[in-house]
């Protein structure tokens, strides 16, 4: 599947980039709407995110010419919204056609599960190639160990989100893992799952206050365990309140 990606900011490009990756599209990117009016067709993307911060004149004349053509069931198309975009704004683009609308503060988990659901809304993502993400809860027990292969120093720090593909991490030395530059393998990890720690390559694909590893590879039989144990959570969670009455989720 191919997604089309309307954005000039390489931040935020790279961010999402290492978001829908392991959801299984081919991404192709403009830095202006008007090359992507003129390369449409011979992209014939599945879906389209246009960031309405950087083009706020462009975006609705973007989604008015891929609707001209391209019905919501052939395209879907996801517009980024940055701070100043006023009810009036998200009227229209509902009017003109867009699938769903999204903050480009993509710092906040709760916008990116909103991504993800328009996405999969949308789109025939592949269940295989979905990644659920997990923000740890008491009743989890997750932990992670890198060894930093530019100085040998240890990565540490606490999991904000878990999925079967990857993690992202608040660490304990952010500056120390921005050094190491995106697409940095850390072939010495150790992952806490439960009762056992897995042993998974990983690739930086996301630098700043919250890091992104995704899993490179696992040795044999430890990818299972990680999505055994993910899909068994619902039931640790009900084990859990049922231990704990007084319990109630933040």
């Amino acid at each position: 599947m191919k997604l089309l990606l309307v954005i000039a900011s390489d931040d935020t490009y790279a961010f999402i980039a290492s978001y829908v990756r392991p959801l299984g599209f081919e991404l192709i990117r403009y830095r202006h709407p008007l090359k992507a009016m003129d390369n449409i067709d011979e992209v014939d993307p599945d879906g389209v995110i246009i960031s309405g911060e950087d083009f706020p004149r462009h975006w609705k004349t973007l989604v008015q010419f891929i609707r001209s053509e391209r019905p919501k069931d052939k395209t879907a198309i996801v517009v980024l919204k940055g701070p100043n975009f006023p009810f009036e704004e998200a009227a229209k683009a509902s009017y003109i056609g867009v699938s769903g609308i999204v903050s480009e503060n993509l710092s906040n988990p709760e916008e990116l599960d909103r991504l993800q659901g328009i996405l999969s809304r949308y789109l025939p993502i592949d269940d295989g190639r979905r990644s659920k993400r997990i923000r740890p809860a008491p009743w989890d027990r997750f932990g992670f160990l890198a060894c930093n292969p530019a100085d040998q120093t240890f990565i540490t720090g606490n999991l904000e989100t878990i999925s079967a593909t990857g993690i992202s991490l608040l660490p304990e030395d952010a500056h120390s893992v921005q050094k190491l530059g995106l697409d940095a393998v850390l072939s010495e990890c150790s992952l806490r799952v439960g009762d056992r720690i897995l042993s998974p390559v990983c690739k930086l694909v996301r630098t700043g206050k919250i890091v992104s590893f995704h899993f490179e590879s696992f040795p044999p039989g430890e990818q299972d365990f990680l999505n055994d144990y993910i899909q068994s959570r619902p039931l640790r969670e009900r084990k859990y309140i049922q231990e704990h009455p007084d319990y109630t989720e933040v």
